[in-house]
């Protein structure tokens, strides 16, 4: 079953009580940062911190994300050698190009042989956060079949076009619909950038059903506070399982008359609606929502 990343929730891998607090906010996946959130002088420290909490912490019940550096720089290349041999679900490479999602995948074959793992056991994910990341953005979402995903980090994209980031987000329309575009054509999740201001649930909820309205699988966040309000923009409602309920009952009725088109409340059903059903049922039934 396709997991499920409706929220991906960054923590500093340089903090050894939200390394153990991790696993139990409440998010679908959390990113143990390596990057951004460590600075220079700590980051062979993190590096190592991160690799113990995998080795000894639980997450079982999260998808285990960790942000290495990027390849380019004096610390990328250790972090993935050493990240890879303690197999977390996925990493997420920074500033991602094809080639270096090629590079990136080449040197964890290696590791999965070297350390006995099942070949492509070790997921990748990429971080759009350059204007050239941006205008190869398909050629990046096919750069490997290890590539299950890519996040939108608009606040490095809008500083490499030289434009301010705005609460309101219209700077990044375009970016957000070539992204969403481009991931839904390479079949792989697109996840939104994180909504910055940890305070406004409201502009959060706006913002996130912006996302969503454009094709975004989910939302990165920056704060467990943020975990709830993404769900509930993302979780279907009431009235949507009801329909979609309805839906399929119509359509096995309907086949079960011979019937391969059929209406509902006087409105024709296609393949479509019922395939928007089964998705809303699915999730439905693995959130609880449903039996």
């Amino acid at each position: 079953m396709k997991t499920l990343r409706r929220t991906m929730l960054f923590m500093p891998g340089n903090n050894p009580g939200m390394l153990q607090n991790a696993p139990i906010l409440g998010a679908d996946a959390v990113i143990l940062d390596l990057e951004d959130a460590v600075s220079l002088t700590e980051k062979d420290a993190a590096r190592a911190l991160v690799s113990g909490a995998i080795k000894t912490l639980d997450y079982s019940n999260v998808e285990l994300v960790v942000r290495v550096n990027p390849l380019d720089t004096q610390f990328g290349h250790k972090d993935l050698e050493t990240i890879a041999r303690v197999k977390p679900d996925t990493i997420l490479l920074p500033k991602a190009t094809r080639e270096q999602l090629q590079e990136a995948d080449t040197i964890i074959t290696k590791v999965e042989k070297e350390e006995g793992f099942e070949k492509g056991s070790i997921n990748l994910f990429g971080l759009i956060e350059t204007a050239y990341g941006l205008e190869t953005i398909y050629e990046v979402a096919t750069a490997t079949k290890r590539l299950v995903g890519l996040l939108l980090g608009a606040e490095d994209l809008t500083s490499d076009f030289g434009i301010k980031r705005t609460k309101e987000g219209n700077e990044i329309y375009y970016a957000r619909n070539r992204f969403s575009a481009a991931c839904r054509a390479a079949r792989i999740d697109a996840i939104d950038t994180p909504f910055t201001d940890t305070n406004d649930y409201e502009g959060l909820r706006l913002d996130t059903e912006k996302a969503k309205s454009l094709g975004f699988t989910g939302k990165s966040s920056i704060n467990p506070r943020q975990i709830d309000t993404i769900h509930s923009v993302y979780n279907p409602t009431e009235d949507e399982i009801k329909y979609s309920v309805r839906v399929l009952e119509a359509r096995d009725e309907a086949f079960a008359k011979g019937l391969g088109v059929f209406a509902l409340n006087g409105k024709m059903i296609d393949a479509p609606v019922i395939n928007r059903a089964i998705t809303t049922v699915e999730l439905a039934k693995r959130l609880g929502l449903l039996k």
